[in-house]
């Protein structure tokens, strides 16, 4: 029995699909496939959709590049919804951020990612650096004039976000070395900030980061070299 035969589809010939990072977890997007879309992703190893809006098939990346590899594809008890596992390429939402669920709403703040507020537990429920990196790739898609300090970064280019980095590294090796533990935080802080900055301008989610650093766990860093080489 094929996975088509055992899904069932609603009366429009459709199915939701729940799209997941299969390294991090990351629930990334929801949208619907029919027969035709979830035939061509086993096929492919492509994600296919279905749009209801136009009423036709589509590729997830088919336009942006942003293509999304399918790792692993699951269904729920009750065969009407499907879970897929996948490697994404560059950002899942049309509006440029990793996850289509980037903002967070709660009874006291409104939905927004313009401040990081800790006390109400905003960000206490996901990783910081996520959403760090989900801050910066909403300021990069800001119109041009509107105040940002990393929209600023990303219009001066590639060699000032490298600039900053250079310098953020200097003045944490001097904090090291001044060994006030206090503003070594407070460097190493605006260092991890601005790699987050140049992992944006390449559309490289912190997930990429922590795949390469398990990949490595249990290596030497002799042996972690020779596999480089190799």
């Amino acid at each position: 029995m094929t996975l088509i035969e055992q899904l069932k589809f609603d009366d429009n010939g459709l199915i939701p699909a729940i799209t997941q990072d299969a390294e991090s977890g990351e629930v990334l997007m929801m949208a619907w496939m029919n027969a035709e879309a979830v035939e061509q992703t086993l096929l492919t190893g492509k994600v296919h959709y279905y749009s209801r809006s136009r009423q036709k098939q589509w590729m997830k990346g088919e336009s942006s590049g942003h293509l999304q590899l399918v790792k692993e594809i699951r269904f729920d008890c009750d065969n009407d919804c499907l879970l897929l596992k996948i490697e994404q390429q560059g950002a899942a939402c049309h509006t440029g951020q990793r996850s289509c669920f980037y903002r967070v709403w709660d009874s006291e703040i409104k939905a927004t990612t313009d401040k990081l507020v800790d006390a109400a537990g905003l960000y206490a429920r996901q990783d910081i650096l996520a959403a760090l990196y989900n801050i910066v790739q909403e300021r990069k898609q800001l119109a041009a004039g509107e105040k940002s300090y990393v929209k600023s970064l990303f219009d001066k280019g590639l060699d000032k976000i490298l600039g900053k980095i250079g310098e953020e590294a200097t003045e944490t090796a001097i904090a090291g070395k001044g060994g006030n533990r206090d503003e070594i935080v407070y460097e190493v802080a605006d260092l991890f900030f601005h790699v987050l900055v140049l992992l944006g301008y390449y559309d490289l989610p912190p997930e990429r980061i922590y795949a390469e650093l398990r990949r490595r766990f249990g290596l030497s860093g002799i042996e972690e070299k020779e596999s480089r080489r190799k």
